[in-house]
């Protein structure tokens, strides 16, 4: 997991230079930092979503796998239907 670090010095060093005292700069940067720890608790990472697409290809991959078995089956029944059709026409057109 990836850590996001924030520089809370720095951060209250650039409100002092803008005019903050040193009581406010600090509590702008310790709330910030809260709110940041908080907030990024809850994001998902790029290795979060690649387990999850895994996760999710490979149940929809068991789940498909009956229909694909009865797809190719319904084929087979409708290959025969139509050869058997064909024949049918064949011999009632070219019959001796």
């Amino acid at each position: 997991m990836n850590v996001v670090t924030f520089d809370t010095l720095k951060y209250a060093n650039t409100l002092k230079k803008a005019g903050f005292s040193q009581e406010q700069a600090e509590a702008q940067a310790s709330a910030l930092s809260e709110v940041m720890e908080v907030n990024l608790k809850e994001l998902a990472t790029k290795g979060d979503l690649a387990a999850l697409k895994n996760s999710l290809q490979l149940e929809m991959q068991k789940e498909l796998a009956p229909v694909k078995s009865d797809i190719l089956l319904i084929k087979w029944m409708v290959s025969v239907i139509v050869a058997g059709i064909v024949a049918l026409v064949v011999k009632a057109f070219f019959s001796v």
